[in-house]
């Protein structure tokens, strides 16, 4: 035992040199163990926790020992009358011991510093490597995503290129989401929300590819201008919007649409594109908008560079 190897080496200067040598062999293969030791310690926290216990708890009671090296020293020397070389062998072998001590201390204190600067170290680490995993994954996610997105893009504008052509469809990208933006003047008379023959036809159209997209939702808006309701015997913009929006809706399930791919929404004149500012303008702003609703996997965030 460490205590009992400490006690030789305290005791050393009270018995032969044999036993004293005996003893320094002890405490340097002690040394080579503590240097084994050191390197433990930075496996593992926990190891390492147990292992300074360990220590601290040899440290106690090699404090023990030479608390009762200490006193029986004083007796010899009290027996010698503090003159003989028995008192100054032991003096010397508990200054060597309290050495021994004061440098293991000191040395358990420090590894035990280190240890926690390097597993600190190590975590932080380990965190940075775990968020620079996390980011690359959503930014390989986003990147999916956006690939989807223009894929179908490319796609629609294939589909829709002779309304393209026409003006009689827009397809536009808003929030991340595509929209088919088609013109209420193409599809209704002024102040109206009976769908007018061009209307219907352009509607058949869309119904038809719409109808062909897989797991998808759509959301039908109705959009006016910013001028007031005169002759269509609707109360605000917003209501005219409604019903524009529901007619909308209703046909294109009329002609082969799933209602539960649908849903409908009313902007009124409060989502404009352009401002009001001129006839061209206002025309703009007056529109039925068919938003693809996102799928979940589709809904990626493109993750903020730290």
């Amino acid at each position: 035992m460490l205590s009992g190897q400490l006690l030789v080496t305290a005791m050393a200067g009270c018995v032969s040199a044999g036993k004293y040598d005996a003893a320094l062999a002890d405490a340097q293969r002690m040394r080579a163990e503590r240097d084994a030791t050191r390197s433990e310690l930075s496996a593992a926290r926990a190891d390492s926790k147990r292992q300074l216990g360990s220590k601290q708890a040899q440290l106690d009671e090699l404090n023990q020992v030479i608390s009762q090296a200490q006193a029986r020293c004083r007796r010899i020397a009290e027996d010698l009358g503090r003159s003989g070389p028995g008192a100054a062998g032991c003096s010397q072998a508990l200054d060597d011991a309290t050495a021994l001590n004061q440098q293991l201390r000191r040395e358990l204190e420090r590894q035990g510093r280190d240890v926690d600067q390097l597993l600190s170290a190590k975590g932080a680490l380990a965190s940075s490597l775990e968020q620079a995993r996390s980011r690359l994954e959503e930014l390989r996610r986003a990147q999916a995503a956006a690939e989807q997105r223009a894929a179908l893009f490319r796609d629609l504008a294939l589909r829709f290129k002779g309304m393209l052509d026409t003006g009689q469809l827009q397809i536009v990208l808003r929030s991340g989401r595509m929209v088919l933006v088609l013109s209420t003047d193409v599809l209704f008379d002024s102040g109206k929300t009976a769908i007018n023959a061009r209307g219907k036809e352009a509607l058949a159209q869309v119904s038809t590819v719409l109808a062909s997209l897989p797991a998808r939702r759509f959301q039908v808006a109705g959009h006016t201008d910013n001028q007031p309701i005169r002759h269509s015997g609707f109360a605000s913009n917003w209501e005219l919007s409604a019903e524009r929006a529901l007619q909308v809706m209703q046909y294109l399930i009329q002609v082969g649409m799933a209602p539960e791919t649908l849903s409908s929404a009313a902007y009124g004149e409060f989502d404009a594109v352009v401002a009001n500012d001129t006839a061209e303008n206002r025309a703009k702003n007056r529109r039925i908008e068919i938003t693809l609703q996102p799928n979940i996997d589709e809904i990626v965030a493109l993750p903020e560079s730290s």
